[in-house]
């Protein structure tokens, strides 16, 4: 996948979609890829798909898995911290290192995405060497290793995130930039352009209100917009990735309860063809 791809991010689409839906939406839009959240693959297999099911699957509707999602473990001291079922809303914590590289291995995935969820006392030497660990294993199973800051995080910026990478300084290590959390972390263009666009290696588009909302993570998670519907400067932000040369394919994750009321091949089909606009945009 390259940078005309377009990858349906899982959570554009309603949690709990069928994995076979969610495949048929994803290829009746045009999508080139799928990202995967643990709690996407053991719905799965669930539903009693093996993993050569999914594989077949994936092949015939012409699509990849670009994206496995989210590395919470890899900072000092997180793997220690146990979140109990009953408070993990999202599903996450279950799905640790081992488990997540197996669905990588089983679907074929591109790249998995590094987050910082517990913070903690390290610094940016302590991060940039463990991240230089996460990518030295993940580089066994053929996978690139994207940060994504957030900025309510102790990773909250472009310029934190790219130091992290630049130490550590594995081939396979690089950065995720996401719209919403670009400009929530009152990132501009023209300070993206300054970033190689090797390590650029992952894309996620999305919109919403240039004033921020008061809770951030409630937002991210329940109100973003398509692309070209708010009020963020899409364009230039896409005219930018372009400066750098990144070969990343385009991730479109709107996570947004009023999307999410839609059927899974209308919220797909949404989601690219408003993402494709802004594209066409900028050429």
């Amino acid at each position: 996948m390259g940078p005309d791809d377009l990858v349906l991010c899982s959570g554009t689409l309603r949690r709990g979609t069928p994995f076979a839906e969610r495949l048929s939406a994803a290829s009746g839009a045009g999508f080139a890829g799928i990202s995967m959240w643990g709690r996407d693959y053991a719905a799965a297999r669930a539903e009693g798909f093996s993993d050569a099911d999914m594989r077949t699957m994936l092949a015939d509707h012409g699509l990849a898995v670009g994206e496995i999602d989210p590395a919470w473990w890899w900072l000092p001291g997180a793997s220690e911290i146990r979140i109990a079922p009953e408070l993990d809303s999202e599903d996450v914590f279950r799905f640790g290192e081992t488990e997540l590289f197996a669905v990588a291995d089983a679907l074929g995935a591109r790249s998995v995405n590094a987050v910082d969820v517990f913070g903690g006392p390290w610094d940016v030497d302590a991060a940039a060497e463990a991240f230089a660990g996460l990518c030295t294993r993940a580089a066994e199973h053929d996978l690139l290793v994207h940060i994504e800051w957030l900025p309510w995080s102790k990773i909250p910026d472009l310029r934190t995130a790219l130091s992290i990478v630049q130490l550590a300084d594995r081939p396979n290590g690089g950065l995720n930039i996401d719209a919403w959390h670009l400009v929530r972390a009152g990132v501009g263009v023209d300070e993206l352009r300054t970033v190689p666009g090797r390590l650029i290696t992952g894309i996620q588009l999305d919109d919403g209100p240039m004033a921020p909302e008061p809770d951030l993570v409630e937002a991210t998670l329940h109100r973003r917009a398509l692309p070209g519907d708010g009020e963020f400067d899409l364009s230039g932000l896409v005219r930018a990735l372009s400066d750098t040369g990144t070969s990343a394919p385009v991730g479109v994750e709107v996570f947004s309860d009023s999307l999410h009321e839609l059927p899974a091949h209308e919220a797909a089909r949404a989601a690219a063809e408003a993402t494709r606009t802004v594209m066409a945009g900028t050429r």
